[in-house]
C-alpha cells in the first residue's frame, strides 16, 4: 500500500506546495488562492469517476456558493497580475491540493486510520526542522507551525473523510479562507469590507446546505 502514502506525500502535498510556492512568486496571493480552490470541483469529479459517488443539485450550489465565497473575500481590492505560467502554478497547485482527498480515500478504504495518514504527515512537515537546530525559539516555532497548520488540519480531515463523501468534505475545507478573514480582523485589525463580509456568507451558505439533511419520501 506504499502507493496510497506516496500519494499524499509527493504527489499531492509536494507538488502542491511546489505549485503553490511557484504562483505566489509569479502573481499575488489572492488569484493564486482562488486557483488554489478549484480544488473541491476537481476532487467531486474524480470521486464520480473513482468512487463512484453522485453529482448531486445539493453539491453543485454548495460549490459554486463556495468558490463564489473565495473569490468575493481575495480578491477584493488592489490590483491582480495575472500571466499563463501563474495560472497553470495556480491550477497544479488546486489539482495536487485535490488528490489529497483522492489518495487519502483509498488509504481509508484499505483499512488504514486517519492517525497513520496523519503521523506520515507530521513526519514529512518535521523534515525541515534541521535546519533549525542552532535555536530553540525557531525550533519551537517551527514544530508549533508544523502541528497546528499541518498535522492538526490534515489529520481532522483525513478523519473527516471517514464520515464523509469525499466531494463534501473538500467543499466543507472552503471555509479556510472565512478563517483568514476572520483572524485578520480581530488579530491584525483589518477592515471588514460589504464585499468580504458577502464572501463570509457563501461560504456559509455551502457548509450550511452541506448539512442539511434530505428530506425522505414516505413509502
Amino acid at each position: 500500500d506504499f502507493w496510497c502514502f506516496f500519494g499524499t506525500g509527493i504527489c499531492s502535498l509536494l507538488f502542491f506546495t511546489y505549485c503553490y510556492f511557484q504562483a505566489i512568486t509569479i502573481m499575488d496571493m489572492s488569484t493564486a488562492a482562488v486557483l488554489l480552490y478549484t480544488a473541491p470541483s476537481i476532487v467531486m469529479v474524480l470521486s464520480l469517476l473513482l468512487f463512484h459517488e453522485r453529482i448531486t443539485a445539493q453539491k453543485l450550489i454548495a460549490l459554486v456558493l463556495a468558490f463564489a465565497g473565495c473569490c468575493l473575500v481575495s480578491l477584493v481590492g488592489g490590483e491582480h497580475k495575472l500571466s499563463a505560467a501563474g495560472i497553470l502554478y495556480g491550477l497544479g497547485a488546486g489539482f495536487g491540493y485535490a488528490l489529497y482527498s483522492i489518495f487519502a480515500r483509498y488509504a481509508l478504504d484499505r483499512g488504514y486510520s486517519s492517525s497513520t495518514a496523519g503521523a506520515a504527515i507530521l513526519w514529512g512537515a518535521a523534515q525541515p526542522l534541521g535546519v533549525m537546530f542552532a535555536s530553540w525559539q525557531g525550533f519551537g516555532l517551527c514544530t508549533a507551525l508544523g502541528i497546528v497548520t499541518c498535522y492538526l488540519p490534515y489529520l481532522l480531515y483525513t478523519y473527516g473523510l471517514t464520515g464523509l463523501e469525499t466531494g463534501k468534505a473538500s467543499i466543507l475545507a472552503s471555509f479556510e479562507p472565512v478563517v483568514a478573514t476572520l483572524v485578520g480582523i480581530f488579530v491584525f485589525h483589518e477592515t471588514l469590507t460589504p464585499l468580504s463580509a458577502l464572501g463570509c456568507v457563501c461560504v456559509l451558505s455551502a457548509v450550511v446546505l452541506l448539512n442539511l439533511k434530505r428530506r425522505q419520501k414516505a413509502n
